[in-house]
């Protein structure tokens, strides 16, 4: 099962569905700020969704604001290199934000006060593979690893069409490869336009964990986005998993907030933490 995505209004795009029991809105038109803030009212009472989670630019957040939501968190700089965004939230009933996970924001907390790296430091068993860019002759070996790692995902990357259509838009996969057989992979999904990208579904084999693999992959991709004329680069890291929150806070990312019972990943609706980085 997972949620669906399409246009709302005339150019927005939204995520919506029982999967995460959310709207995202992943995209807005500027011109239809104050419409898509009333349709996303509308189709979330119709379904009984319990959260609103909007992605949206720095001018039109006091809308959002007058309509009842939150800001979970800020990027600086965001849109070619310039306007920021802002994570906007609104919980629409009281399960949504009950049993939030205090024992790992307190561990968040003590990690945020660690000197974060200057550079990335490397495992020496990372030596023995080489990252590469995957294609389309990789799908059945990219859905068997997120298959093992992921019981739930917030999207479809149990689906080798979805992995094969997002290839052909605007998703970069890449993957640590040893004596040919994929270890870990992740992906940069690219807004070309807004100059950003998300470091995402990063994912490691049983077998393979342990080797610092995911610091590997991210050092590579940061390299290639730089080359493709990336300004920004973030990620939505679970708040659970504190060795994805360690690459991160070491690589040098700041934390940006932390969006609550956000997404449903790993077979329960968890936590998400925001990490941003210019380069």
């Amino acid at each position: 099962m997972s949620d669906t995505i399409e246009v709302m209004g005339q150019k927005s795009l939204i995520q919506h569905g029982k999967h995460n029991n959310r709207i995202y809105l992943m995209k807005l038109d500027l011109q239809e700020a104050e419409q898509v803030i009333d349709q996303l009212s509308d189709l979330a009472r119709q379904y009984g969704y319990t959260k609103i989670f909007c992605k949206v630019p720095k001018q039109v957040a006091p809308l959002f604001i007058a309509d009842g939501y939150l800001m979970e968190g800020q990027i600086p700089h965001f849109y070619e290199g310039e306007n920021d965004v802002c994570f906007m939230a609104k919980f629409l009933s009281s399960d949504r934000i009950l049993h939030i996970e205090k024992d790992q924001l307190s561990e968040l907390s003590s990690l945020l006060q660690e000197n974060p790296g200057s550079k990335l430091n490397f495992d020496s068993r990372a030596s023995e593979y080489e990252v590469r860019r995957l294609t389309e002759d990789d799908v059945d070996e990219i859905v068997g690893i997120y298959k093992e790692v992921f019981k739930t995902y917030p999207f479809p990357i149990h689906d080798p069409e979805y992995i094969r259509q997002t290839m052909t838009e605007n998703v970069q996969y890449y993957g640590a490869v040893k004596d040919g057989v994929i270890g870990a992979l992740a992906s940069s999904e690219i807004d070309f336009k807004g100059k950003n990208a998300e470091m995402t579904d990063f994912a490691t084999g049983g077998i393979h964990r342990g080797n610092g693999l995911s610091t590997m992959l991210l050092s590579a991709m940061e390299k290639e986005m730089k080359k493709q004329g990336i300004f920004t680069l973030y990620t939505i890291a679970r708040l659970n998993s504190v060795p994805m929150n360690k690459t991160f806070i070491r690589a040098g990312y700041t934390y940006s907030g932390t969006l609550v019972k956000n997404t449903n990943i790993a077979g329960t609706i968890e936590s998400m933490n925001v990490y941003f980085k210019h380069i």
